[in-house]
């Protein structure tokens, strides 16, 4: 079923499909001097510029442009972006959407999803309440559930991410990508298909890949952290776990301290403004968990900007 999917031709009809509905996102190169890192260029995809404010928009438009949807609509479970994303394609394409989100969500997150006409539901604390709540009202409504992660339009989705990148980065020595359920970094990976390093970063209190990789297989994980509302699942999706084992360079675990420092950093240096998880990339650089060689170009995908605002 992966091979269907996430083949280079699908990923590549998947680019075309959502090219009306999705922006290609800018890159940009810069000396990563200006970040403390000598003798090494940074290229920075501006993921967060998408619509919504997040990469999710890519998945969830691939999922409303290719599974049927009936009366009852669109659901959705979500720390936020996802259900922002969700919603926003829903109000483009006139389906009805339900959101539910945790209480950990952020108030301008549930603005966002509420602003797009979606009904939003706060159930339970953590991502897996709302997602078992959400999986209730699929029961009950019918309505056609839209995965974060666990679904292979998604994963298709959010690997553009990937084909966009290498088109204009094509000489990068690796790539570091923020992970949640891993949606985006098992997409990105998929496309990449082992041609340069794909590094997970993840939260210390969230680390719900590396500990899958430690077992062989997902498993519970801690879920908590500064970036709980974007990457702290329950535990790392199973669909692309096989892809993350085969491809993937392994993961870097930060501290809440360096995302919150790599927020301050970007808006220090370059004025842009990331929530938690879209600085998390970053985190692993400006805090020395990964440390490139001299004369490498790395890049590092800036994935969400879904916040009220940046302590600096």
């Amino acid at each position: 079923m992966a091979s269907d999917f996430l083949s280079g031709a699908a990923i590549r009809a998947a680019a075309e499909r959502l090219a009306p509905h999705v922006r290609r996102t800018p890159v940009i190169e810069i000396d990563g001097a200006d970040f403390g890192l000598a003798a090494v260029r940074l290229v920075f995809k501006l993921e967060f510029l998408q619509h919504a404010g997040s990469f999710k928009t890519r998945g969830a438009f691939n999922n409303l442009l290719t599974r049927p949807i009936g009366p009852q609509g669109v659901v959705a479970a979500s720390g936020g972006n996802h259900g922002a994303a969700v919603a926003f394609a829903a109000m483009k394409r006139k389906v009805p959407a339900t959101i539910f989100v945790p209480s950990v969500a952020s108030p301008a997150k549930m603005e966002q999803i509420r602003g797009y006409g979606a009904r939003l539901e706060i159930a339970g604390e953590r991502y897996n309440d709302a997602l078992l709540a959400s999986q209730r009202h699929v029961e009950e409504s019918g309505a056609l559930p839209i995965h974060a992660f666990e679904q292979w339009e998604t994963l298709q989705g959010q690997a553009t991410v990937g084909l966009e990148f290498e088109e204009q980065a094509p000489r990068l020595d690796r790539l570091l990508v923020a992970v949640g359920g891993g949606g985006l970094v098992g997409g990105i990976a998929a496309w990449y298909a082992g041609r340069i390093p794909v590094v997970g970063v993840e939260p210390e209190e969230a680390p719900t890949l590396t500990h899958a990789l430690a077992a062989g297989e997902p498993v519970d994980a801690p879920a908590g952290g500064i970036a709980a509302d974007s990457l702290a699942p329950k535990r790392v999706g199973s669909l692309m776990f096989p892809i993350a084992q085969r491809y993937m360079a392994g993961t870097v675990l930060v501290t809440e301290e360096a995302i919150r420092e790599s927020q301050r950093a970007l808006w220090k240096t370059m004025r842009i403004v990331v929530e938690p998880g879209g600085a998390a990339a970053l985190a692993a650089l400006t805090s020395g968990a990964l440390k490139p060689k001299a004369g490498e170009t790395v890049g590092v995908l800036l994935c969400g900007a879904n916040t009220g605002a940046v302590q600096l």
